[in-house]
């Protein structure tokens, strides 16, 4: 075991998948807001093609993921744990006998001045099952959030190109 696991949380470093770091000529507001209308998701994100939640915490997350080896639609429920505007949209799977496979989605905003701001997305996969997943599918995880942060990027620099805000 890497002396940097964390045998309380199940965290272990090696086992989390993390996007490009995208740097977006938008403000980190708009990119909030293209985030957070998840109704509009289909319009943009080619990984998470559908979501709908109320986005509170606790709150599940319905989403519709795309796959990008085998061209088929996944269904997945997870769940609201954090949500600071402008900064961090997390969700998550808590460890269960029926799917001992937790793990945490975090995408991190972080603003660069008023009309700047970076992204990024991770994935921390938990506990004993951690490693397996990482090597099952943190390929296609990074490989799926690297599309997602350069379409997010694409989507927030037309929108404030064309001055209009992400659902208008």
């Amino acid at each position: 075991m890497p002396d940097n696991f964390d045998p309380i949380t199940g965290f272990d470093p090696a086992n989390v998948a993390r996007s490009e770091t995208v740097e977006i000529n938008a403000p980190a507001s708009l990119v909030w807001e293209i985030l957070t209308d998840l109704p509009r998701y289909g319009e943009w994100n080619p990984f998470c093609v559908k979501a709908v939640s109320t986005l509170e915490i606790g709150a599940p997350i319905y989403m519709t993921l795309a796959n990008f080896w085998n061209d088929q639609l996944a269904l997945n429920i997870e769940y609201v744990c954090a949500v600071e505007p402008e900064r961090v949209l997390s969700w998550e799977l808590k460890h269960t006998p029926e799917w001992p496979y937790a793990a945490r989605r975090d995408q991190v905003i972080t603003a660069l001045g008023p009309d700047r701001c970076s992204y990024y997305t991770t994935d921390e996969f938990y506990g004993d099952t951690g490693v397996h997943v990482m090597r099952f599918c943190g390929g296609w995880v990074k490989a799926a959030f690297d599309g997602a942060a350069r379409a997010l990027k694409t989507r927030a620099e037309v929108i404030y190109a064309h001055g209009n805000r992400a659902g208008k």
